[in-house]
Parts: structure tokens; sequence; C-alpha cells
């Protein structure tokens, strides 16, 4: 059986989780549940990073142990991901024990291969980022330099231990090319090789100024690099540094989603130090767009954090999973008004599919006993709403592959466009008085056509899917992809259950 390891990157615990965060998990989410679906046996894993300058400072601010705090925010985390319904199979939290000791082994495997040195480092360093610059990469203001994002920078002068960065940059190019698709989207591999192009300097991997971390090796005074101790996460959730069979062929199927902020990280240190341990890197890491609200960029000081437990609390989970997921093309940036988000789910969840449903089947249930119409053998090959239906899953798998999802959600309301027509056309509430056979064969034809959503829309809402293909009432061991087909569709005088408000609408 084929194997897919899908990670979010683990998230920094200074802070309490927004809407940034839950897009990032719904991403993939949706993409571990349509490769479960296709029978793949799929990983999913999410967590927090716990450590660094930033929580050291925030617990001191707060005077409580680095420990304490990051227990509280860490719990925030991994109540997101009940609120959000994710299918994770893990969730890893840096201070575990079995991380601390696959950071070792990571650390001892890059001294041994000879990739460290001890030297003193002089640079640019971000608190906010936990990284140093390149004067390049940073913006001259009146006061010295600072981010692109605005983050102040500091001048630091400590004695440090180095990775050999610098002599990755032609294997680094050369992966690159041999792997077209390993950076997504194209815009964000064009620039990362811009970058390495650009040459690279040996990384600084260990800090003296604080404690808070996973400690050098045989060292009293470092503290191992926070984005080393972060990238390892990936590896120890699947047993590193005891990986067997079945955790390589994970690993060698792996997808990485990240916002672009830490594609740097991800796309030229994470593999340059994973080949150092003589490990592959990832197979895919994606970077996504940011969130803007309401054209303005999402900042503490502006105070306009949006909160996914208030979106959830008002209007559902489905309903959000579904603006995030089809309102922005994966890889581009978002901007998210509240009426932005009420006239999508008016008009695609409560309008196209909501009262699709429940006309169709009340219709069923009032004329035809509760009962499934007619048999379909004879109109599998006719129904040109059915081949299109059927052929469906082969067009959505293709969008998928490609990390397409908002385009496979607009195959899917293309689909359900064309069911809304085609109702409205027979109008079965009027042929019923005059011609009960026609009536019997455009219910029937629209039902079976609503297994097929149910089963296809599993992975972007997935409580509502279940709850279509339970009116339905599809066997729970028939919702897979296996299923989806013609030789599987409704039955004559299978019972029907009452239709009920999946997407009440909102008047705000």
């Amino acid at each position: 059986m084929n194997k897919l390891f899908v990670t979010t990157p683990i998230y920094y615990v200074n802070d309490s989780p927004h809407i940034g965060h839950a897009y990032t998990s719904i991403i993939c989410d949706a993409i571990s549940r349509f490769y479960f679906l296709k029978g793949y046996e799929v990983y999913f894993l999410t967590g927090t990073d716990e450590h660094g300058l930033k929580v050291e400072k925030a617990a001191q601010k707060k005077n409580i142990k680095p420990q304490n705090f990051v227990d509280k925010i860490s719990k925030n985390f991994s109540n997101l991901t009940t609120l959000l319904n994710l299918s994770n199979n893990d969730f890893i939290r840096t201070t575990e024990s079995r991380h601390k000791k696959s950071v070792e082994f990571f650390w001892n495997k890059l001294l041994e291969n000879g990739h460290i040195y001890l030297d003193k480092y002089e640079g640019w360093y971000s608190i906010k980022d936990e990284a140093f610059y390149q004067e390049k990469e940073l913006i001259k203001t009146e006061n010295g330099y600072e981010t692109h994002d605005g983050s102040k920078v500091d001048w630091i002068k400590e004695e440090s231990y180095f990775f050999k960065l610098s002599e990755w940059e032609e294997k680094l190019l050369e992966f690159y090319e041999k792997n077209i698709d390993f950076i997504q989207p194209l815009s964000r591999r064009n620039e990362v090789i811009n970058f390495v192009k650009g040459g690279l300097k040996d990384l600084s991997i260990s800090r003296t100024s604080f404690k808070w971390g996973i400690k050098v090796p045989n060292s009293k005074n470092h503290i191992i690099y926070v984005w080393i101790d972060a990238l390892t996460n990936y590896i120890t959730s699947l047993g590193y540094p005891e990986l067997d069979s079945d955790s390589l062929e994970y690993w060698n199927n792996s997808i990485h989603i990240i916002g672009k902020d830490i594609l740097k990280f991800h796309a030229i240190y994470w593999p340059a130090l994973l080949m150092s341990v003589d490990l592959n890197p990832p197979t895919k890491i994606f970077a996504h767009g940011w969130w803007t609200n309401e054209g303005k960029k999402i900042s503490k000081s502006l105070g306009n954090s949006i909160d996914p437990h208030e979106i959830i609390d008002k209007y559902g989970l489905d309903q959000m999973r579904y603006f995030l997921l089809r309102e922005v093309t994966l890889g581009q940036d978002g901007d998210y008004s509240e009426q932005a988000f009420i006239n999508r789910i008016n008009a695609d969840l409560a309008n196209n599919l909501g009262n699709l449903i429940q006309r169709t089947i009340k219709l069923t249930n009032k004329h035809f006993n509760n009962k499934f119409p007619m048999k379909l053998d004879d109109i599998h090959d006719t129904s040109e709403i059915l081949l299109e239906g059927y052929k469906m899953i082969d067009i959505i798998e293709k969008k998928m592959q490609k990390l397409e999802i908002n385009k496979a959600l607009e195959v899917i309301w293309s689909f359900i466009s064309t069911l809304n027509q085609f109702i409205d056309k027979m109008q079965p509430w009027n042929t019923v008085k005059t011609d009960k056979h026609e009536t019997a064969k455009t219910l029937s034809i629209i039902i079976e056509s609503i297994r097929l959503i149910g089963i296809i829309l599993q992975p972007f809402i997935p409580d509502s899917s279940n709850k279509i293909l339970d009116m339905l009432n599809i066997d729970v061991k028939k919702r897979t992809f296996k299923f989806y087909g013609k030789e599987n569709c409704m039955a004559i005088d299978t019972t029907l259950n009452n239709p009920e408000q999946l997407f009440p609408r909102n008047n705000d």
C-alpha cells in the first residue's frame, strides 16, 4: 500500500492560534483525508516548537518557568486540532524526551560527518525570527536595519558552532534541478534558487546567550539553534534515529506545507542538513501565502487578528474550512472579510448544495415513500449528468496531485450547479402529478449524484459530507473512493432518511 507523510510546520508557542495556523492545518487535513480515501496509509503530523530566546523572554516576563509557559500555550494548539476536527496521527512537542534524543543524535551525526566547526560569530540577529540575517536580506532604516516585515535586528557577537552550509551551494542547485517539483509554487522555487545562486554563508547553529533549549552534546554553554531543533521534529515523529523501512517509505513520500515566511529554512537549510546526515530531503515543500483582514496586514498592534474559535462558533467548522480552501489559490495571499465569507457560504453551501439536497430528498420521501425510486442500470451510460459525475473523481485527483485545492472545489461546485439547472429544467414537483416514471428517473439521477458529491467532499467538509451520506443511508464502509463508481450506485428501494438543514443561511 502507498504511504504519504503530510506535515504542518510546528507552531511557535509565543501566542494563541490564529487564522494562519488554522489555514495551514486545514490544508494538510484536506490532503491527508483525500489520500486516505484513495487507500493510502497516511501519516499526518502537527505540533509545537517550544524552545528559543523568544520563549525564554516571554516566560521571564510572566515570571514563570519556561516549561510551565510552553505547557500552557502548547495546549492551545493541541486544542486547535480538536476544534478543527483534524485527522492528525501525531502531535509533537519539541520539549519531549523523544525529540531531545533525536536532535542530539542528529547533531552528533553532523559532527561525525565533518559538517560542524567551532568559531566566533557576529551578525544581525532577529529575536522574533530566531534567525541571523545577511545585510542583503535587510532594509536600512534611520536606526540601523530591520527585516522586510519590520522586525528589529541586533548586532550580536558570540562563540558559535557553524554548519558548513557554503559547501552545499552546488549540491542544492543540482538537487533543485533534478527535482523540479520539490519547491512549489514555481515563484517560490525561483526565489530559493536565486538566493542560493547569490551565495551561501556557513550557518551559525548554536547560541550561548540563553539557556532554554536542547544543549549541544558535551558542551557547557551552547544551546542548539532553534531551527535545527525545530526542523528535526519531522523525522523525530517517524522514529529517528531508528528509522525502519515503513518510516523511510513515509519519509520518501513526504509533503511539508508551510507559510512563505519560513521557506528559506525548509528549502535551503533543511535539505542541506538532511543530506549531511545521509538522509533524503522531503519530497515536496509547498509555501502558501498569508491572510490579510479586510485588506490590512494582520498584526498585534492593529488588534485585527482573526480567531478561528469565533468564526466556528458563529458560522460552523465546515463553513470555515470551505471558505479558506475555496477562496484562494494555494500559494497566493488571501483576504478575509466577514461579508465575503457570508456571501460564499450562503451562495455555495446554503443555496447551491444545501437547498438541492433538501428539496430533492424531501420530494422523494413524500412521493416515493422514503425509498430510492428507480434502478439505475439502464441509465448509467445514457445520463450525461451521471457520466459527468463518475468522471469527476479523476479530474479531482489530478487537481489534488498539483495541490490545486480551490480548483478541485470549483469542479465539484460546477457539477452541483449542473444538478440545480437539471432539477429546475425537469421540475419533478410538477411532473410527479403527470408522469411518475419520469419523476423517479429525475430524482434518482440527482440522488445518485448527491452520493458522489457526499463521497468526494469528505476531505474538504468532512462533517457535512458524512451527514449527506447518512441521509442516503450509505454504509460507512462504502464511503471511500473505491466505492465511488457506478457499480456501487444507489440500489432501488434503499431507505432515505429525512433531510436536515446542513448550512443555515446567514443574514448578517
